[in-house]
């Protein structure tokens, strides 16, 4: 007998039994039946029947929750709410991992327990990973309440944790691997006895050696429809409650009863069993549901990667002493010291006279940023060369990096899902095949009153019509093709994706990274008088400066030089003296501006064409005279011109989207011969211009590299990174060029618009066998044994179609 609430089996005496409104309820811990009072007190009966024949781990009892609600009260302590919620306006919006949540059911009773109470403004919990949202009012309910709330009917809650997260995708991943080995295992061993079987049939069996035969298939088959093929029995069960019956219905269908057939058969010893039938249709589709959870779990957590790179402490001034504090609970105006290489948690007010900033991660600007007192610095940037202090103008919870954090996660959350051909035909032709199975049945049952026959060639039309092929038409072609696409370095995290590019006609592109190579190289140099390459050479390898190794590669030494009293300007250039038979040399270099304080440049004789390069440029002086002027650019990738060219061939329309200067952006984009490009964007200005353009109903693709294009690439439909870049820019692209090729990039192009069309040529090809088979299956000319070869060769010629070159 069933308890009442968590619908595990026991002895009757086990069982507490009470009545309630006529009804008999049945309870094994009192545990159960105080949430199962809660539940019905408060008007949620009806959490039973969407729990159906689900179990559920017995809560515990209110004895054990009164204890528990007392350990629940630091939650509403300040600095825990200010390091574990994010406040909007007056309330807090909270992450929580709720253990206990078996299926839909549990996601509907504690979403609706949950948003009924005061105080509650919004939850969302998400039914992959167990992680609900909480928008509340701690004036009217604490945390602790939420937590008790939720333990008061049986389940337990904890601050999310990304670990905690990573180990559910690995359970995942273990047990969609079991269910898939036991399914290659059973499936080989079963297509052995059928090609005796199939022998057999057409040359003669003894019936005890077809008995033996019939056991053996029934037993490897089983755990192929039960326990591999359960994924599209929850699926299929699913779809009819809420209506709809899609492949995954009818997979499920036609696999169970040609199983049931297959059995009677064997019992009966009347007819042809079909076992090795059921565990082909389960494996093969299982398989594209495999390789795709594969493909998506390899992925990652981005938004975990995201938070990982900012500082969890920064260093604050406090009374003349300098202490470690939690990211989360600095407030505005304090003043924070940053170390070279460290990066910015909040946006800021420089307070020092210099900083110069590496801000890759926000605006892709491939050279160092200069910034001077009273400027603006912002979270996500990071010192080179020296430290400084800056007073804070917006926590870390209002800074612009936790904003694109918060926009990263939204776009996540609803991230448009492109379906396939199949998909979109795959409910018209369920109810289809089952409409007309139910005619074939009923027909010839009517016709010759001959049950059997009817049932036969009502599976010969279900085994037949069974949507192999059609399930197949996407998932074989898209296989064939991500492997192709690996063979060229390319990783595609979703099948779907090719597709998605096949249809895109705008093709959004990053500049640094993308296009060019992201490294400052020296590509023009004005020598002004004669100097010692050498002497040049052991001044620069003391700075650190990215402009200044970019030179350094392009210079020779054959002997080291006393360099002495080298100092470093912060964002400007570099100073040393050289002692030379007697004479001290003094050695000057940097920016322009540099030189002019130096007053070794003056502005009545600097050239115009200087003046857009300002930090592009090097200058390099000798006794306060300018002897050189070294040019440095961001060179163009291998290939740019021609895959541009090739975009513009196929009907693709080439956009720039980048954070660097309007001239630097506007030379790229005529060297490329680009029309359109946007510069000096923050990324969420590059997202807002691809969420303008899908307004059109184009898909559209973005491809980049950084940290500051990874809203872009989740707004588009497609977000493609290159390999070189940051790993959380490739943690949230759908598709990732390995070797930071453009090359391969069109490759891409080229393998996606291939599969496309393979996939329509299945479908074709499914839709024509179906068109011509199902007939004479109705018309009693196919047996279920021919129905099974012939789904079979259908799902051959979808392969063959789909592996040709």
């Amino acid at each position: 007998m069933q308890c009442s609430h968590c619908h595990l089996e026991y002895d009757r005496q086990e069982l507490k039994h009470i009545k309630q409104n006529g009804q008999d309820l049945y309870f094994c811990c009192a545990g159960c039946e105080s949430v199962y009072h809660i539940l019905s007190d408060s008007g949620f009966e009806g959490f039973y029947e969407r729990l159906g024949s689900t179990t559920l781990s017995p809560p515990k009892s209110p004895s054990s929750l009164d204890s528990h609600q007392q350990d629940f009260s630091y939650l509403n302590h300040q600095e825990f709410l200010d390091k574990n919620t994010k406040k909007i306006q007056n309330n807090y919006e909270v992450s929580l991992i709720i253990e206990g949540i078996h299926c839909a059911a549990c996601i509907w009773l504690n979403e609706n327990i949950l948003g009924a109470q005061k105080g509650i403004k919004k939850v969302h919990i998400n039914y992959t990973n167990n992680k609900a949202k909480i928008l509340f009012d701690p004036q009217i309910i604490p945390l602790s309440r939420i937590f008790e709330l939720i333990e008061s009917i049986g389940y337990s809650a904890h601050i999310y944790d990304p670990s905690l997260q990573e180990r559910q995708i690995n359970k995942q991943k273990r047990s969609f691997f079991i269910s898939f080995v036991v399914g290659v295992f059973c499936t080989m061993n079963i297509m052995w006895i059928a090609v005796a079987q199939y022998a057999g049939y057409f040359s003669g069996m003894s019936q005890d050696m077809k008995d033996v035969l019939n056991l053996i298939s029934c037993l490897l088959a089983t755990p192929v429809l039960f326990f591999t093929g359960r994924v599209f029995f929850v699926s299929a069960y699913y779809g009819l409650k809420h209506g709809f019956i899609g492949m995954d219905f009818l997979v499920a269908f036609g696999a169970s009863l040609t199983f049931i057939y297959s059995l009677y058969a064997a019992i009966s010893r009347s007819g042809e069993t079909y076992f090795e039938s059921v565990a082909m249709i389960i494996l093969f589709v299982f398989s594209g549901k495999f390789l795709e959870m594969r493909a998506k779990s390899a992925a990652g957590d981005s938004l975990d990667g995201l938070h990982c790179i900012m500082p969890s402490l920064v260093s604050v001034e406090s009374s003349g002493k300098l202490i470690q504090k939690d990211v989360k609970l600095i407030k505005k105006d304090e003043i924070i010291r940053i170390k070279p290489g460290e990066m910015l948690a909040c946006d800021g007010i420089l307070l020092d006279d210099y900083a110069l900033l590496d801000m890759k991660s926000l605006s892709g600007e491939s050279m160092p940023i200069k910034k001077e007192k009273n400027q603006e610095v912002l979270s996500g940037s990071i010192a080179l060369e020296s430290g400084f202090r800056y007073k804070v103008s917006k926590p870390y919870e209002s800074s612009i990096m936790c904003h694109i954090i918060n926009l990263l996660e939204e776009s996540l959350h609803h991230k448009p899902y492109i379906q396939n051909l199949a998909n979109s035909l795959s409910q018209t032709f369920s109810r289809s095949v089952l409409f007309i199975v139910l005619c074939a049945f009923i027909g010839w049952y009517l016709y010759d009153r001959d049950f059997e026959h009817a049932l036969i060639i009502a599976i010969s039309v279900v085994v037949i019509s069974c949507p192999c092929a059609l399930a197949l038409a996407t998932p074989i072609a898209s296989v064939v093709g991500i492997a192709k696409a690996y063979k060229n370095a390319l990783l595609f995290k979703e099948a779907r994706f090719l597709e998605s590019i096949a249809k895109a006609k705008v093709v959004f592109l990053d500049k640094t990274g993308t296009l060019t190579k992201g490294k400052p190289k020296l590509y023009k140099q004005i020598t002004l008088k004669s100097f010692d390459e050498n002497l040049l050479y052991n001044f620069l390898s003391y700075s650190t400066h990215p402009i200044s190794k970019a030179l350094l590669q392009t210079l020779s030494t054959n002997a080291k030089l006393p360099i002495t009293n080298f100092s470093q300007i912060n964002s400007k250039g570099i100073c040393a003296q050289f002692k030379n038979q007697g004479h001290c040399q003094e050695l000057i270099g940097g920016s322009i501006e540099f030189l002019k304080e130096r007053r070794i440049l003056h502005d009545e004789n600097l050239p115009k064409d200087l003046q857009d390069f300002d930090m592009s440029v090097f200058g390099y002086a000798i006794d306060s005279e300018l002897v050189a002027l070294f040019f440095f650019e961001d060179e163009l990738k291998d290939g740019a011109k021609e895959f541009i060219t090739y975009l513009k061939r196929h009907n693709k329309t080439p956009i720039i989207l980048s954070g660097d200067r309007y001239e630097v952006v506007a030379n790229l984009a005529k060297e490329l011969e680009i029309a359109t490009f946007y510069a000096n964007l923050l990324p969420e200005q590059k997202s807002n211009l691809i969420t303008e353009q899908q307004k059109s109903g184009e898909q559209n693709v973005m491809i980049g590299d950084g940290l500051n294009d990874i809203l872009a690439l989740q707004q588009a439909n497609v977000g493609i990174s290159m390999g070189a870049g940051s790993d959380v820019a490739i943690a949230c692209s759908d598709v990732v060029i390995l070797d930071d090729s453009l090359k391969n990039v069109q490759k891409m192009f080229e393998i996606s618009l291939t599969t496309y069309k393979r996939i329509k040529q299945n479908i074709a090809l499914s839709i024509v066998y179906n068109a011509l088979m199902i007939p004479l299956a109705l018309a009693g000319f196919i047996i279920p044994l021919i129905a099974a070869l012939s789904m079979s060769l259908s799902s051959l010629l979808v392969v063959g179609n789909s592996m040709r070159k």
